[in-house]
């Protein structure tokens, strides 16, 4: 892919466009439908209101947005705030309920919208970042708990009005009275949910869960008999949408002004968080607008509040999804909301036989995947006082509510950074103090005074602003007693960013500094005079010892801590649409004829509802004197179809058609990739299997399925690669 061509926009990247963004935007609308409804739902809304908002996220917010390839609809992480809202303005009465919350969506896009226009889309990067994991784990826990009710068809009666922790104790009571032929439902949904990305087979991993669980669903739900009321109810949908929106919360000032501060800032920063996670994943690197991303969000809100609608955001499961499925202009999001209208103005006949059951499955995969174990393990890995403030966000915020606990979340981090860490309460927490050095055009030292931390953030970004993209940076810490996790992680961001515009940025100083844990993002802090730290002993996991006998008996390097700059800086140019958060068990080896390195990297899947973390063991080698063109080969599969449908096109080898059937090879620079694929090499490919290569800058990416490879996998990868070599030379 040539990454300098970047798509057009407007009408010319409509029609240059047209193929690939119509069926990312389909493939996104299966997603998109099923979990609408669902947010809906649960969020005490008509179901058909869930659709209104994708509706206009898609049609009206996507020409306006300041993100090219991020979905606006309604999401996951904002059921808790809506359904609150709902309970305690409607008081009994959910159509009032509903009415009356539509006020604050309303005057909350309204904040929105000031908030972009006063440029405050920095806005995300304020928040510690267990404080913001800690209240998504929250959110989940409180989908799970809510929706295991439905699931197992439980009469809504018994558990109107509990809070999260009381639900979460009467799931017993919950198993005692469901109703069997609804939970036969749900129970398999959630079977097929969490089962299908379990499949190593990569054609069927690439199914969307969700579409399986519908394909699986409505039949049963028929055969099964269910009643009406465990069915989705969308009614007549032109009649129900329209002017519902209710300002008589303003006669409840406390509770108006505490649901839109809790709209606008959670819906805010989870938008804000999205777009900035969407980015890098972008193949044209192309760098979003976040405050004019927030104006178009807020817009959206008002149109989609007053005419009955959900609050919207930028929502990463589909917007990953959306990325994953090729698509390359703000027409993507145009598309899905499209055909969301056109499924709703003629199936919704259709719509209405899914049962609940399986909208519930779908919502607790999802509230499973923010609060899944993993999550507790990755925080703590990070260091115990994350983790402490992770579990006081979640603990508070199911006790009381979303503000509450990230305000506890917050305050947990203010008292660690100022007591734990002796830093006394000054500026330097609030005021970052920093200076910038410019040693020539292109190189600059930043040097950062007294303390970077997630308070003086904002403060300190403004020194980077003023320095080119492309330019190369020290970022000096030789002089900051504390550097608190949330500022590494936003040190991680920029380093990406700086990549991807051809400049370079190094952390340098931090030898007086101690890490919290060996984890690269954790927090550092300068020792008190008296303080002395004991070295740990070191503890080789089972993988870390079977790496470190393999590096030993093939004469490699090996590397066991963790890496975040040689990721980024040799896999982030290739085409791979999953996210490598980090990589460690490094191996580097070096051969006559090429130069390699084995990595297990740590993935975050495009696809939220399949399987959305994983690790897997790649294989980069960049090889000498020889000119590679730059292509990507895999398995062919069903949905390479679609690939060919929407402009990527299947180079196939008419003297070879056991290559052509086994492999889809693509790539921009057709002639070249026909010359290296010689006959020495097709035959090579032909025997082998499970491999799928991609090249970029001269390096090959190499790696066999998404799993972690054992040491003889990575013994049969070399013998694959030599075998490779010889043949292309």
């Amino acid at each position: 892919m040539d990454l300098k061509r970047i798509p057009a926009d407007g009408l010319a990247g409509l029609k240059e466009n047209f193929k690939s963004d119509a069926i990312s935007g389909f493939l996104v609308f299966l997603l998109a439908m099923p979990l609408s409804l669902g947010i809906a739902k649960a969020s005490g809304f008509p179901p058909a209101m869930g659709l209104v908002t994708a509706i206009i996220g898609g049609m009206l917010v996507s020409f306006i947005a300041g993100s090219r390839l991020t979905v606006k609809g309604p999401a996951a992480g904002l059921i808790v705030i809506v359904a609150g809202a709902v309970q305690e303005f409607g008081k009994g009465d959910p159509v009032l309920g509903w009415q009356l919350a539509l006020g604050t969506v309303v005057v909350a896009g309204i904040c929105q919208i000031i908030f972009g226009v006063f440029k405050l889309g920095s806005l995300g990067d304020f928040f510690p970042v267990s404080a913001v994991h800690g209240m998504l784990a929250a959110i989940g826990i409180i989908i799970f708990a809510k929706q295991i009710f439905v699931l197992l068809g439980v009469d809504p009666a018994l558990v109107k009005g509990m809070a999260p922790l009381a639900l979460l104790a009467h799931i017993p009571m919950g198993i005692m009275n469901m109703k069997p032929m609804v939970a036969i439902i749900g129970v398999s949904s959630l079977i097929i949910l969490f089962g299908l990305p379990q499949i190593k087979n990569a054609i069927i991993r690439k199914i969307p869960s969700p579409l399986v669980v519908l394909a699986l669903a409505i039949p049963l739900g028929i055969y099964l008999g269910l009643e009406k009321g465990s069915l989705v109810s969308i009614g007549n949908f032109i009649e129900n949408i329209g002017y519902n929106v209710n300002f008589g919360g303003f006669n409840e000032p406390m509770v108006f002004v505490k649901y839109v501060i809790m709209f606008a800032l959670v819906g805010s920063v989870e938008s804000l968080l999205t777009v900035k996670a969407i980015d890098p994943l972008d193949p044209y690197k192309r760098k979003s607008n976040y405050n004019k991303d927030l104006i178009a969000v807020g817009i959206g809100n008002v149109v989609a509040g007053a005419l009955g609608g959900l609050p919207m955001i930028s929502e990463v499961a589909r917007s990953s999804a959306n990325v994953n499925n090729g698509a390359k202009t703000r027409w993507a999001n145009f598309f899905h909301g499209v055909f969301l209208l056109v499924a709703v103005l003629t199936i919704t006949p259709l719509i209405e036989m899914i049962p609940n059951a399986a909208l519930a499955a779908m919502l607790i995969a999802v509230g499973y995947r923010l609060a899944s174990p993993s999550e507790f393990i990755k925080t703590y890995k990070i260091g115990s006082e994350q983790l402490l403030i992770f579990i006081i966000t979640i603990v508070i915020t199911l006790a009381e509510d979303l503000l509450l606990g990230v305000g506890a979340g917050i305050l947990t981090k203010i008292i660690i950074e100022v007591y734990i860490y002796y830093i006394k309460p000054s500026g330097s927490l609030f005021k970052g103090k920093a200076e910038v050095i410019k040693m020539d055009e292109k190189r600059y030292t930043i040097k950062i005074y007294n303390a970077a931390v997630f308070l003086n953030y904002i403060a300190l970004k403004k020194y980077f602003v003023t320095i080119p993209a492309d330019a190369h940076i020290n970022v000096d810490f030789s002089q900051t007693k504390l550097v608190d996790h949330t500022f590494m992680e936003q040190m991680h961001a920029l380093e990406a960013d700086y990549h991807n515009t051809g400049g370079h940025l190094h952390l340098i100083g931090m030898e007086h500094l101690v890490a919290n844990s060996n984890h690269p993002l954790a927090s550092r802090r300068a020792l008190a005079s008296n303080e002395i730290i004991k070295p740990k002993e070191l503890i080789l996991t089972k993988r870390q010892k079977a790496v470190s006998e393999f590096a030993i008996s093939e004469g490699l390097d090996v590397d066991l801590a963790p890496k975040f700059t040689l990721l980024r800086m040799s896999l982030s140019a290739f085409g791979i649409t999953r996210k490598a958060i980090d990589a460690t068990n490094l191996l580097v080896g070096v051969k006559d004829k090429y130069q390699f390195m084995f990595t297990d990297i740590f993935v975050q899947e495009a696809n939220f509802l399949t399987k959305p973390q994983f690790k897997m063991t790649v294989m980069l080698l960049t090889v000498n004197q020889h000119d590679i063109p730059e292509f990507a080969l895999e398995a062919e599969g069903m949905f390479h179809d679609l690939k060919v449908i929407g402009g990527n096109k299947d180079i196939d080898f008419k003297a070879y058609p056991k290559f052509s059937k086994k492999y889809f090879l693509t790539g921009e620079h057709e002639d070249k990739i026909r010359a290296f694929f010689n006959p020495a090499l097709i035959a090579l490919l032909e025997q082998v299997q499970g491999y799928v290569i991609e090249s970029k800058n001269n390096s090959l990416l190499v790696y066999k399925n998404t799993e972690i490879q054992s040491t003889t996998d990575m013994k049969e990868t070399i013998a694959f690669v030599d075998k490779f070599i010889n043949a292309i030379h």
